[in-house]
């Protein structure tokens, strides 16, 4: 913080800075220092260790894709985890489809409470749904050692630094495999890939020997500025990736949901992938 100022340092050689409006709340939660503030163009900001997460403005086009391209791929996913995603943006995309039990892992319990209380408008009423459950633990220790089985895990992580490095590890995404059924479907978060292209290839390299089908699509997220985020995707079966449109959208369709960024033809094209990420995946 500078006066009216919040600059995010992501990069040796970047910055960007969002006007702070009003300081809603701040404090060290033990895990890291957490910072919910205002700011004129996108709402409410949550920023976690001086990283913006997710704002009011552009979380619909982080979290729309993170959940909706895996469980419509899917076609039949009725269990689904989220390891982090504590402010509940991925929790409440996933609950707006025909699911039985969503699992939020989340290590910080103080995010899950701040977000509930100062950024209802992305985590809305999700964590009182009687098919949510929030369990408090590290992510990678919960996949390690659950006997339960999903049909989607969704890794809605910080960057790999601190708690969060274990969550780009293959040895989390190998206990992840043994968790999803046979169609099961993993994504991950991978980074801004033309500043963080170590990121999205580590991410590739790592799912690739474990997974019947891996690669990474896209999205594209304001405050995760320069260029296009990658998301990681592994799946089981190579099914779900070869989905035809016109299943895509009957799904889509069926499940009545409200979307801002996802339709049925950007889950498609997400997985076309421009010459410099395609690059760094050999």
């Amino acid at each position: 913080m500078s006066g009216e100022w919040f600059t995010e340092t992501l990069y040796t050689d970047y910055q960007q800075r969002l006007k702070v409006a009003k300081i809603l709340h701040r404090e060290s939660t033990g895990y890291q220092d957490l910072l919910i503030f205002e700011n004129p163009c996108f709402g409410r900001v949550l920023a976690l260790d001086g990283i913006v997460q997710t704002t009011e403005g552009d979380e619909f086009a982080y979290h729309e894709m993170l959940v909706h391209v895996p469980i419509l791929a899917h076609g039949d996913a009725r269990r689904v985890a989220i390891i982090g995603g504590g402010d509940g943006g991925a929790l409440e995309e996933a609950l707006k489809h025909d699911v039985e039990r969503v699992a939020v892992v989340e290590l910080d319990p103080r995010v899950v409470a701040l977000s509930r209380r100062y950024l209802p408008s992305i985590c809305g009423d999700a964590f009182d749904d009687p098919r949510a459950e929030v369990i408090f633990r590290d992510g990678a220790a919960f996949m390690k050692e659950t006997d339960e089985a999903f049909d989607v895990i969704v890794v809605d992580s910080t960057d790999p630094v601190g708690p969060s490095v274990a969550l780009f590890e293959q040895a989390f995404y190998a206990d992840c495999r043994a968790r999803l059924g046979e169609s099961g479907v993993l994504v991950t978060q991978s980074g801004v890939t033309f500043m963080q292209e170590q990121e999205a290839r580590d991410t590739y390299a790592r799912l690739k020997p474990l997974f019947a089908d891996a690669w990474l699509y896209l999205t594209q997220v304001p405050t995760y500025g320069a260029g296009f985020m990658t998301l990681g995707w592994a799946s089981r079966s190579a099914a779900p990736r070869a989905t035809p449109l016109a299943e895509i959208e009957r799904r889509y369709r069926a499940a009545g949901i409200e979307t801002r960024y996802y339709t049925p033809e950007v889950h498609v094209a997400a997985f076309g992938l421009p010459g410099y990420i395609r690059a760094l995946m050999g």
